[in-house]
Protein backbone atom coordinates (compact mmCIF):
# COMPACT_ATOMS: atom_id res chain seq x y z
CA UNK A 1 0.00 0.00 0.00
CA UNK A 2 2.32 2.41 0.97
CA UNK A 3 4.72 1.85 -2.13
CA UNK A 4 1.77 1.90 -4.13
CA UNK A 5 1.22 5.47 -2.70
CA UNK A 6 5.08 6.65 -3.16
CA UNK A 7 4.67 5.21 -6.76
CA UNK A 8 1.48 7.50 -7.51
CA UNK A 9 2.87 10.66 -7.76
CA UNK A 10 5.93 11.36 -10.00
CA UNK A 11 8.89 13.09 -7.62
CA UNK A 12 7.74 16.61 -8.76
CA UNK A 13 4.55 15.99 -7.88
CA UNK A 14 6.19 15.36 -4.11
CA UNK A 15 8.34 18.05 -4.73
CA UNK A 16 5.76 20.42 -5.28
CA UNK A 17 3.23 19.21 -2.07
CA UNK A 18 6.89 18.75 0.32
CA UNK A 19 6.61 23.09 -0.80
CA UNK A 20 3.46 23.54 -0.38
CA UNK A 21 2.90 21.77 3.54
CA UNK A 22 5.91 23.40 4.52
CA UNK A 23 4.84 26.90 3.00
CA UNK A 24 1.57 25.97 5.11
CA UNK A 25 2.50 25.19 8.35
CA UNK A 26 6.42 27.13 7.99
CA UNK A 27 4.03 30.29 7.87
CA UNK A 28 1.19 29.06 10.35
CA UNK A 29 4.08 29.08 12.93
CA UNK A 30 5.97 32.44 11.92
CA UNK A 31 2.61 34.58 11.83
CA UNK A 32 0.73 32.91 15.39
CA UNK A 33 3.92 31.76 17.24
CA UNK A 34 6.94 33.57 16.47
CA UNK A 35 8.36 36.30 18.02
CA UNK A 36 8.28 38.03 15.08
CA UNK A 37 4.10 37.82 15.56
CA UNK A 38 4.23 40.60 18.05
CA UNK A 39 4.85 42.93 15.12
CA UNK A 40 2.07 41.65 13.07
CA UNK A 41 -0.91 41.88 12.57
CA UNK A 42 -1.94 39.06 15.46
CA UNK A 43 0.43 41.27 17.64
CA UNK A 44 -1.41 44.01 16.93
CA UNK A 45 -4.75 43.50 17.54
CA UNK A 46 -3.79 40.74 20.79
CA UNK A 47 -3.13 44.27 22.19
CA UNK A 48 -6.28 46.02 21.04
CA UNK A 49 -8.37 43.23 22.13
CA UNK A 50 -6.72 44.01 25.81
CA UNK A 51 -8.03 47.50 25.47
CA UNK A 52 -11.43 45.77 24.79
CA UNK A 53 -11.37 44.36 27.78
CA UNK A 54 -9.96 47.14 29.89
CA UNK A 55 -13.12 48.87 28.25
CA UNK A 56 -15.55 46.42 28.76
CA UNK A 57 -15.22 46.40 32.65
CA UNK A 58 -15.46 50.09 33.01
CA UNK A 59 -18.95 50.37 31.10
CA UNK A 60 -21.99 50.35 33.39
CA UNK A 61 -23.99 49.03 30.29
CA UNK A 62 -22.49 46.30 28.06
CA UNK A 63 -24.42 46.31 24.99
CA UNK A 64 -22.01 47.47 22.72
CA UNK A 65 -19.87 44.67 23.98
CA UNK A 66 -22.60 41.93 23.49
CA UNK A 67 -22.78 43.51 19.76
CA UNK A 68 -19.39 43.64 18.88
CA UNK A 69 -19.28 39.86 20.02
CA UNK A 70 -22.55 39.39 18.31
CA UNK A 71 -21.17 40.56 14.77
CA UNK A 72 -17.82 38.34 15.55
CA UNK A 73 -19.52 35.50 15.80
CA UNK A 74 -22.24 36.29 12.74
CA UNK A 75 -18.90 36.34 10.44
CA UNK A 76 -17.12 33.33 11.85
CA UNK A 77 -20.74 31.49 11.03
CA UNK A 78 -21.27 32.60 7.63
CA UNK A 79 -17.49 31.59 6.83
CA UNK A 80 -18.39 27.31 8.76
CA UNK A 81 -21.83 27.53 6.94
CA UNK A 82 -19.82 28.21 3.24
CA UNK A 83 -16.98 25.69 4.34
CA UNK A 84 -20.16 23.36 4.74
CA UNK A 85 -20.91 23.60 0.99
CA UNK A 86 -17.87 23.39 -0.32
CA UNK A 87 -17.33 20.20 1.04
CA UNK A 88 -20.08 19.31 -0.08
CA UNK A 89 -19.47 20.59 -3.38
CA UNK A 90 -16.32 18.65 -3.45
CA UNK A 91 -17.72 15.60 -2.30
CA UNK A 92 -20.14 15.88 -5.25
CA UNK A 93 -17.44 16.35 -7.53
CA UNK A 94 -16.01 13.02 -6.61
CA UNK A 95 -18.65 11.27 -8.05
CA UNK A 96 -18.34 12.88 -11.42
CA UNK A 97 -14.06 12.32 -11.77
CA UNK A 98 -14.37 11.75 -15.47
CA UNK A 99 -15.60 15.04 -15.91
CA UNK A 100 -13.29 16.30 -13.84
CA UNK A 101 -10.53 14.13 -15.97
CA UNK A 102 -11.43 15.91 -19.32
CA UNK A 103 -11.88 19.49 -18.05
CA UNK A 104 -8.10 19.15 -16.25
CA UNK A 105 -6.91 17.56 -19.78
CA UNK A 106 -8.36 20.22 -21.71
CA UNK A 107 -6.47 23.28 -19.36
CA UNK A 108 -3.21 24.37 -21.17
CA UNK A 109 0.38 22.54 -19.55
CA UNK A 110 -2.44 20.53 -18.08
CA UNK A 111 -0.78 16.80 -17.92
CA UNK A 112 -2.40 13.59 -17.94
CA UNK A 113 -3.56 12.16 -14.86
CA UNK A 114 -4.65 8.68 -14.18
CA UNK A 115 -8.17 8.48 -12.11
CA UNK A 116 -5.84 7.58 -8.78
CA UNK A 117 -4.03 10.96 -8.92
CA UNK A 118 -7.03 12.91 -9.32
CA UNK A 119 -8.89 11.67 -6.40
CA UNK A 120 -5.83 11.83 -4.63
CA UNK A 121 -5.67 15.81 -5.19
CA UNK A 122 -9.21 16.02 -4.34
CA UNK A 123 -9.15 14.73 -1.25
CA UNK A 124 -6.37 16.58 -0.37
CA UNK A 125 -8.26 19.62 -1.02
CA UNK A 126 -11.62 17.91 0.75
CA UNK A 127 -9.29 17.46 3.77
CA UNK A 128 -7.97 21.41 4.38
CA UNK A 129 -11.70 22.53 3.88
CA UNK A 130 -12.35 20.06 6.54
CA UNK A 131 -9.90 21.49 8.64
CA UNK A 132 -10.68 25.44 7.94
CA UNK A 133 -14.27 24.26 9.14
CA UNK A 134 -12.81 22.47 12.28
CA UNK A 135 -11.20 25.58 13.06
CA UNK A 136 -14.61 28.31 12.43
CA UNK A 137 -16.39 26.13 15.01
CA UNK A 138 -14.20 26.27 17.22
CA UNK A 139 -13.51 30.00 17.13
CA UNK A 140 -17.42 30.27 17.38
CA UNK A 141 -17.57 28.23 20.42
CA UNK A 142 -15.29 30.62 21.91
CA UNK A 143 -16.76 33.33 20.95
CA UNK A 144 -19.65 32.06 22.71
CA UNK A 145 -17.84 31.77 25.97
CA UNK A 146 -16.96 35.37 24.79
CA UNK A 147 -20.63 36.28 25.73
CA UNK A 148 -20.64 34.63 29.10
CA UNK A 149 -17.66 36.60 30.30
CA UNK A 150 -19.14 39.53 29.29
CA UNK A 151 -22.35 38.66 31.14
CA UNK A 152 -20.22 37.58 34.03
CA UNK A 153 -18.08 40.85 34.40
CA UNK A 154 -17.72 42.81 37.71
CA UNK A 155 -19.33 45.76 38.07
CA UNK A 156 -17.65 48.84 36.87
CA UNK A 157 -16.43 50.16 40.71
CA UNK A 158 -14.88 46.75 41.27
CA UNK A 159 -10.59 46.77 42.60
CA UNK A 160 -8.59 46.08 40.54
CA UNK A 161 -7.80 42.93 41.97
CA UNK A 162 -11.58 41.51 41.07
CA UNK A 163 -11.06 43.28 37.72
CA UNK A 164 -7.75 42.92 36.48
CA UNK A 165 -8.08 38.56 36.05
CA UNK A 166 -11.63 39.03 34.03
CA UNK A 167 -9.85 41.17 31.79
CA UNK A 168 -6.71 38.73 31.66
CA UNK A 169 -9.73 35.98 30.76
CA UNK A 170 -11.71 38.48 28.20
CA UNK A 171 -8.71 39.47 26.54
CA UNK A 172 -7.25 35.66 26.09
CA UNK A 173 -10.52 34.48 24.65
CA UNK A 174 -10.80 36.78 22.53
CA UNK A 175 -7.51 36.43 21.03
CA UNK A 176 -7.68 32.90 20.86
CA UNK A 177 -10.91 32.88 19.13
CA UNK A 178 -9.34 35.29 16.28
CA UNK A 179 -6.30 32.81 16.42
CA UNK A 180 -8.37 30.24 15.18
CA UNK A 181 -10.93 32.27 12.99
CA UNK A 182 -7.65 33.38 11.31
CA UNK A 183 -6.42 29.78 10.64
CA UNK A 184 -9.38 28.77 8.70
CA UNK A 185 -9.46 31.58 6.77
CA UNK A 186 -5.31 30.79 5.70
CA UNK A 187 -6.70 27.43 4.98
CA UNK A 188 -8.93 29.01 2.35
CA UNK A 189 -5.67 30.41 0.81
CA UNK A 190 -3.86 27.36 0.82
CA UNK A 191 -6.66 25.44 -0.60
CA UNK A 192 -6.74 27.98 -3.25
CA UNK A 193 -3.34 26.60 -3.69
CA UNK A 194 -4.29 23.41 -3.74
CA UNK A 195 -6.63 23.91 -6.70
CA UNK A 196 -3.38 24.73 -8.81
CA UNK A 197 -2.14 21.41 -8.52
CA UNK A 198 -4.70 20.20 -10.87
CA UNK A 199 -2.82 21.78 -13.53
CA UNK A 200 0.29 20.96 -12.82
CA UNK A 201 3.27 20.34 -9.60
CA UNK A 202 5.04 23.74 -10.64
CA UNK A 203 1.96 25.58 -10.48
CA UNK A 204 1.07 24.30 -7.59
CA UNK A 205 4.49 25.44 -6.01
CA UNK A 206 4.24 28.53 -7.80
CA UNK A 207 0.60 29.40 -6.10
CA UNK A 208 2.38 28.48 -2.62
CA UNK A 209 4.81 31.46 -3.72
CA UNK A 210 2.27 33.90 -4.24
CA UNK A 211 -0.16 32.57 -1.02
CA UNK A 212 2.79 33.20 1.08
CA UNK A 213 3.39 36.44 0.11
CA UNK A 214 -0.18 37.41 0.04
CA UNK A 215 -0.39 36.44 3.53
CA UNK A 216 2.88 38.27 4.48
CA UNK A 217 2.41 41.36 3.24
CA UNK A 218 -0.89 41.35 4.60
CA UNK A 219 0.06 40.31 8.36
CA UNK A 220 3.50 42.17 8.40
CA UNK A 221 3.77 45.42 5.61
CA UNK A 222 0.11 46.34 4.66
CA UNK A 223 -1.26 49.92 5.12
CA UNK A 224 -3.87 48.09 7.74
CA UNK A 225 -1.41 47.19 10.36
CA UNK A 226 0.01 51.04 10.27
CA UNK A 227 -2.92 52.14 10.77
CA UNK A 228 -3.81 49.53 13.58
CA UNK A 229 -0.48 50.22 15.65
CA UNK A 230 -1.00 54.04 15.27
Amino acid sequence: MLQRLITLFSPADWLALAVFLVGWIGYSWYADRAARSEFGLRGVTRKLRHDWATQMVRRENRMVDGGLTGNLMQSVSFYANTTIYIIAGLIAIAGTLDRLISITGDLPFARVQTREIIEAKLFLLIGIFIFAYFKFTWALRQYNFLSILIGSAPDRHSPPEVADPHITRFSTVNTLAGDEFNRGIRAYYFGFAALAWFVHPFALMGTTALILAVLYRRDFRSHTLRALAG
